[in-house]
C-alpha cells in the first residue's frame, strides 16, 4: 500500500493546490501517512511571502525528510528554488508547473484531472479561480515566483463547484493571487461579478465568499452583485496594506485611502451590517509615526471584523529591498503590538451591534461557526455536527467572538 505526505505553507491558493494533489494521489491508490510513517511520495508546498515563511518552509522540508523518509521528495511553491542544494530533494517543481507536478515526476502513470472534489479538514471549500499577478508592488515577490496573471475558465470553475456541492459543501471561497484581475486575459473579457452570477445558479450552494480584492477593482457591477446577490455573503476581504497615501504610493499600490473609504462607505450606506476584513503591513520602509497613525485611524473608522497584520519583511528582488530608509525591527514589533490592540478592540466593538439578533451559521466544529458576515459564533448544544447550517440568537460578546444559543 503506497503512502504519501503533503505539507502546505502559506496562502489559500497553496492550500487549494495541495488539496488537488492529494486528490490525484488518492485516486491512484495512495493513502495519507500517519505520524513517522515511511512514505513513497513526500511533497512540501512552500511559501516565500516573508523571511519567516522561507524559514518555516526549510524546517518542514527537513522535518518531512527526517520523519517520513520519502522515496521521492518533491518541493514546489514560491520558495522551491531556494532549496535546490538540499541533497534529499529529488524534484523541484516551479509554481507554473504545479498542475502537472505528478505527471512530471511520474510520467509513466496516468493521473486524473488537477481539481478538487472535497476540501479535507474544512467546511468551506477554497476554489482557485486565478493565479499570478501583474502588479509588481514594491514589497512583493509573488509576480516573480508565480508569474503573470492567468484565469481559469468559468465552465471549469462551475464544474468544480458543482462537484463540491454534490459532495456536501455548502460554502465556497473564491481565491487566487489577485482575483480582481480574474477574466482580464479571457476573450471576451469576463469578471468576478459575472462568475458570481453564474455560481449563484448552482443548485444546493448556499454561500459564496470573495476572499481578497483591491478597492480599485470593486466597480459598480461588483457593488451591485454584493448587495443584490442571493448567495454572495455581505462580507468582503478588501485589501488595505496601509492607511497612508504616502506609503501606498511608495508601495506602488493602485489606489488611495480615499478610494478604499469610498468603497466601504458605499456598501455600508446600502447595508449597515456589511462587514470587512483586510490585510495591513506594518513598518514598510519610510513609514513614520504619522503614517502608522493614519492606518490605525482608518481601521477604527471602517470597523473591521478582522485584520491580518504583517510586519514588513525584506524580500530580495523587490523595490522595497533597495530602499534606504528601513524601519528598525524593534519599532516594527512595537507598532505591530499597538495595532493588534486596536484591531482587537475594533473587532469586539463591531460585534456588539449583533447582540440580540438571530443569524444562520455554518458550523466549522461542533460548537463554533460563522455568520454570513464572517462573524465567529460559539454555541453550546448537544448533537451539533460540522457542516450543519443552524439558526442561533447571539446572546453576548467575548474576546473570541459572539456567543449564541439555538
Amino acid at each position: 500500500m503506497k503512502r504519501y505526505k503533503i505539507i502546505t505553507l502559506g496562502c489559500r491558493t497553496n492550500q487549494y493546490e495541495s488539496q488537488a494533489l492529494s486528490g490525484q494521489l488518492q485516486k491512484r491508490g495512495y493513502w495519507r501517512a500517519s505520524a513517522n510513517e515511511k512514505v513513497e511520495v513526500g511533497i512540501v508546498n512552500t511559501c516565500s511571502v516573508t523571511q519567516s515563511a522561507d524559514r518555516r518552509s526549510l524546517y518542514q522540508i527537513k522535518k518531512l525528510e527526517r520523519e517520513h523518509r520519502p522515496d521521492t521528495l518533491v518541493v514546489t511553491g514560491c520558495s522551491a528554488e531556494k532549496f535546490k542544494e538540499i541533497p534529499a530533494i529529488t524534484h523541484l517543481i516551479p509554481n507554473a508547473k504545479k498542475e502537472v507536478l505528478l505527471p512530471s515526476v511520474f510520467p509513466e502513470e496516468k493521473w486524473p484531472k488537477f481539481q478538487i472534489e472535497k476540501f479535507e479538514g474544512h467546511t468551506r471549500a477554497y476554489v482557485k479561480i486565478q493565479d499570478g499577478c501583474n502588479s509588481f508592488c514594491r514589497y512583493c515577490v509573488i509576480p516573480f515566483v508565480r508569474g503573470p496573471s492567468r484565469s481559469r475558465g468559468i465552465g471549469d470553475i462551475l464544474d468544480e463547484v458543482t462537484l463540491l456541492v454534490e459532495g456536501g459543501y455548502k460554502e465556497v471561497v473564491l481565491t487566487g493571487v489577485n482575483i480582481g484581475d480574474f477574466g482580464s486575459d479571457h476573450t471576451p473579457k469576463v469578471s468576478v461579478s459575472k462568475l458570481v452570477r453564474q455560481l449563484e445558479q448552482v443548485e444546493g450552494l448556499r454561500r459564496i465568499r470573495v476572499s481578497s480584492i483591491n478597492p480599485n477593482e470593486v466597480d459598480d457591477e461588483m457593488v451591485e452583485v454584493l448587495l443584490s446577490g442571493k448567495k454572495i455573503c455581505p462580507s468582503l476581504h478588501l485589501v488595505l496594506q496601509t492607511g497612508s497615501n504616502r506609503i501606498l504610493e511608495r508601495m506602488r499600490r493602485p489606489y488611495t485611502k480615499q478610494d478604499f473609504l469610498e468603497v466601504t462607505r458605499k456598501l455600508l450606506r446600502e447595508d449597515a451590517d456589511f462587514s470587512f476584513t483586510t490585510d495591513v503591513i506594518v513598518g514598510f520602509p519610510g513609514e513614520t509615526e504619522k503614517d502608522f497613525q493614519e492606518t490605525s485611524d482608518l481601521i477604527k473608522e471602517v470597523g473591521f471584523a478582522k485584520v491580518h497584520i504583517f510586519p514588513y519583511s525584506d524580500r530580495p528582488k523587490t523595490g522595497a529591498s533597495r530602499m534606504a530608509d528601513k524601519v528598525e525591527g524593534g519599532v516594527i514589533c512595537e507598532r505591530k503590538q499597538r495595532l493588534h490592540a486596536v484591531v482587537e478592540r475594533v473587532a469586539f466593538q463591531s460585534r456588539n451591534r449583533y447582540i440580540g439578533r438571530e443569524f444562520e451559521i455554518l458550523l466549522e466544529s461542533n460548537h463554533r461557526g460563522y455568520t454570513k458576515h464572517f462573524l465567529p459564533v460559539s454555541v453550546s448544544a448537544n448533537g451539533l455536527r460540522a457542516n450543519e447550517m443552524i439558526r442561533v440568537k447571539c446572546a453576548k460578546n467575548s474576546k473570541e467572538g459572539l456567543i449564541g444559543y439555538l
